[in-house]
């Protein structure tokens, strides 16, 4: 029989917050400073799930091997570190979604491939409320996402079996690292999924197409 659920872990951008339009003025920013035209947000907004290596490959077609390409992608992070929390928002549905946790004493908590460079003072700027209880970076870990080791460690910090928590993502990287851990698994249809790819393939055990349609699926397992 299903341990009734007692931590919902999120992923980070894409999934617990809208930090696309931050990213899509400091990709534009760069690309105004290299004399290159900018992109629209949307295909920005596809991308930014992939981290700072996809969005250099997606604003300049460069290769990793490119002499330009690392100091492009440090200035990137170096604009977005300047500007990452100006309009950055929660999506829609996850400030009540949170005090329902709240509510019913469920721990919550991110398990994100962003490093902790980024991810703490994002979190500390935007200060949500109830905090999170457990925040894993791959500076906490030694292997990120897909693989599971950061749903091990929110169990260990949380206090509770990887099986009890629910594991919300918008990327497939998400679900297998949920899946590994045996935890049960939302796929954030609402979130930064890739042209072309299609979270109902994902193998998720549910998929949400807004963050309100979450709580009746926690409501389930508790």
């Amino acid at each position: 029989m299903a341990k009734p659920i007692r931590a919902v872990m999120f992923d980070l951008d894409g999934t617990l917050l809208d930090t696309a339009p931050d990213f899509v003025v400091v990709v534009n920013q760069l690309l105004s400073e290299q004399a290159r035209p900018a992109l629209a947000a949307e295909i920005i907004r596809a991308g930014v799930s992939n981290g700072s290596k996809a969005l250099i490959k997606l604003a300049f077609s460069l290769d990793e091997s490119h002499e330009q390409f690392e100091p492009l992608r440090q200035r990137l992070l170096e604009l977005y570190l300047a500007h990452i929390a100006v309009h950055t928002v929660l999506f829609p549905g996850i400030d009540k979604l949170l005090g329902k946790l709240a509510d019913h004493n469920i721990a919550w908590g991110i398990a994100t491939n962003k490093p902790a460079t980024y991810t703490l003072p994002l979190m500390a700027a935007l200060n949500i409320q109830p905090a999170p209880l457990s925040v894993i970076c791959p500076d906490h870990v030694a292997r990120s996402k897909p693989d599971p080791e950061s749903l091990f460690l929110a169990g260990t910090q949380l206090g509770c079996l990887p099986e009890e928590i629910i594991y919300i993502g918008d990327h497939k990287r998400d679900i297998d690292c949920g899946k590994g851990a045996g935890s049960i698994t939302i796929a954030a249809a609402y979130g930064y999924v890739d042209a072309g790819d299609d979270p109902a393939n994902w193998n998720a055990d549910y998929c949400v197409n807004h963050a309100d349609e979450i709580w009746p699926i926690i409501e389930r397992h508790l």
